[in-house]
C-alpha cells in the first residue's frame, strides 16, 4: 500500500513533535512556542490544548489517559493534571540535572522511562551553551513511584551518546531505543535491550545501522509489533522517510516523507490506522495505512 501523505497543520516553523493520540483528537507539542497543540478530525482545526510547557517535546498518555511529557526547557519529566499543574517525576540524577528530557514510554505498570539527550538548541536558548551540561553521559532513565507517593529515578543504560526515541515492544520484553548521535564519532542505530528479570536492561541488539545519516527520531508500535519510525533526512542516503521494521530489524517497508527530517509519529483515529506525523520545521502529516497502531491509551480500541 501506497502511504499518500496529507498536511493538515502548519507548517508553524520549528519542530512539531510528540504525538499522542487521546481517543478523539491528536495531542502534539510546537516546542519552540512551549505549547501543546490539539488536533480534532471532526473539524480539521488545530487548537492550543496547553501553554507554558518549557519546550515540551515528548508526550504520552498512561493507561489511565493522564498526560506525561518531556518539558526539555524545564529539564524534567511531568506528569500533567487535568488543569494543567505539572507534577515533576524527575529532574536530576546523582544531585546533577537532567540534560534535555527528549521522549519517553509508559509500562503498564506506570513505570515512566525517558532518553535524556543534550541536543543543542533543544531545551531553548540556553541550551546552545554546552557548558550548560552537568551530566558527563547522555541515558535513558526510568522513574517508578514509591508507596509515599515520591518519584525515584534510575539510571537504566550505560552505552548511549543522545538516545531519542523510545519504544516497548508488544509484550513489554524489549525496549527499543533510537541511539541518535549527531557527531561524526557517535552512532545513528536503533537498538534492542532485553529487560531482565530484574527489571534493569541486558546488552543491546543492533537491528539497523543508518551509518553517518540521520537516524530515528521517533518510533510507535503495530499490534503485530513492528516498529514503525521517523527517520532521514534531504541531504543524504534514502532521504526522508517513514521505515516499517519488524522486531528483528528487517525492514519491511520505506515510505518517502513529504518534507525534510520527520521528528515522530503516533497511530490515531478510530480503527487506530491512520498514522500522525510531526516534522523538523512544525508540520502535522496524516496518511491511512494497512497498519493497526497499539497504544496504551485508549485502553480498549476496536478490534
Amino acid at each position: 500500500m501506497t502511504w499518500e501523505f496529507e498536511l493538515i497543520a502548519g507548517p508553524f516553523g520549528g519542530v512539531t513533535e510528540g504525538p499522542a493520540w487521546d481517543g478523539t483528537g491528536l495531542l502534539y507539542t510546537h516546542i519552540p512556542t512551549s505549547r501543546i497543540m490539539r488536533y480534532m478530525p471532526e473539524t480539521g482545526e488545530s487548537m492550543i490544548h496547553m501553554a507554558g510547557t518549557n519546550n515540551a517535546n515528548g508526550l504520552m498518555l498512561d493507561k489511565c489517559g493522564k498526560l506525561y511529557a518531556c518539558e526539555g526547557g524545564a529539564r524534567r519529566v511531568v506528569r500533567y493534571s487535568g488543569t494543567g499543574t505539572p507534577t515533576i517525576l524527575a529532574d536530576s540524577f546523582d544531585g546533577q540535572r537532567l540534560n534535555i528530557p527528549n521522549d519517553l514510554a509508559i509500562d503498564p505498570q506506570g513505570s515512566v522511562w525517558f532518553t535524556d539527550p543534550y541536543y543543542e538548541g533543544a531545551g531553548g536558548t540556553w541550551s546552545l551553551d554546552r557548558a550548560n551540561k552537568d551530566l558527563d553521559h547522555d541515558s535513558v532513565y526510568k522513574t517508578v513511584e514509591n508507596i509515599s507517593g515520591e518519584w525515584e529515578i534510575q539510571r537504566m543504560t550505560f552505552d548511549t551518546t543522545r538516545p531519542n526515541g523510545i519504544l516497548f515492544s508488544l509484550k513489554y520484553e524489549t525496549l527499543y531505543v533510537a541511539q541518535s548521535g549527531r557527531g561524526p564519532d557517535e552512532e545513528r542505530q536503533l537498538r534492542a535491550y532485553p529487560i531482565l528479570n530484574d527489571g534493569t536492561l541486558g546488552k543491546a541488539r543492533i537491528l539497523h545501522d543508518f551509518g553517518l545519516n540521520r537516524g530515528i527520531d521517533g518510533m510507535c508500535l503495530t499490534m503485530g509489533g513492528d516498529i514503525v519510525a521517523t527517520a532521514g533526512w534531504d541531504s543524504g542516503g534514502p532521504g526522508s522517510m517513514i521505515y516499517v521494521f519488524s522486531p528483528t530489524g528487517k525492514v519491511i517497508e520505506m515510505h518517502p516523507f513529504p518534507v525534510d527530517r520527520p521528528t515522530n509519529c503516533s497511530f490515531g483515529g478510530d480503527d487506530l490506522n491512520i498514522l500522525y506525523v510531526t516534522s523538523i520545521d512544525g508540520h502535522l502529516y496524516k496518511t491511512d495505512t494497512d497498519l493497526k497502531g497499539r497504544l496504551l491509551y485508549p485502553p480498549n480500541p476496536k478490534p
